[in-house]
């Protein structure tokens, strides 16, 4: 949520390729394509935010930058305004993790590759990035279907004489 909330205009480029530059934990830089609509909706957004004379992207009512109180305050609002529209928010915890998980779930449902995962999250190791694969169950599920299950005959075993000799001298 900090990385959002503290975004600085300059960190936004909207040409020729919408993307946005994020500095992340370790203080590691990354530039992020941003997708079509989001593009346009952060076009819409500076339209309506106007001129205002802190550096951050995001302000609030006050024009102000946006603080974590105010971030949290929205998601809610908007949960709880979605839930009318979505019934199984009922009762969920949404917030600014739950949001980067569910979007690291969508990269990785339409590329099928946890390295764009982890790119796309800022991980500096794949390890990290397959957190977001134990809580998928439509991935555990695809998982159980690809197990071919093996084909057992049945039989009888007959124990060979040297395996009864050693048994026997190992009870002695």
């Amino acid at each position: 949520m900090s990385e959002l909330i503290g975004l600085p205009l300059t960190a936004l480029s909207l040409q020729p390729t919408p993307t946005v530059q994020v500095q992340g934990k370790g203080r590691r830089q990354r530039a992020l394509p941003l997708w079509k609509q989001a593009a346009e909706d952060v076009r819409a957004w500076l339209a309506v935010r106007g001129e205002v004379r802190v550096p951050e992207l995001f302000v609030n009512h006050q024009d102000q930058a946006m603080t974590r109180v105010g971030f949290t305050y929205l998601l809610d609002k908007y949960v709880s305004q979605a839930a009318a529209h979505c019934p199984t928010l009922l009762g969920k915890r949404v917030s600014p993790h739950v949001l980067r998980h569910s979007c690291a779930m969508v990269i990785y449902q339409a590329t099928g590759d946890l390295r764009k995962v982890a790119l796309w999250l800022g991980h500096a190791n794949m390890q990290t990035a397959e957190i977001y694969l134990q809580a998928d169950p439509a991935e555990k599920l695809e998982a159980i279907k690809s197990v071919v299950p093996l084909s057992l005959r049945r039989g009888h075993f007959t124990a060979p004489d040297r395996l009864i000799a050693k048994l026997r001298e190992a009870s002695l």
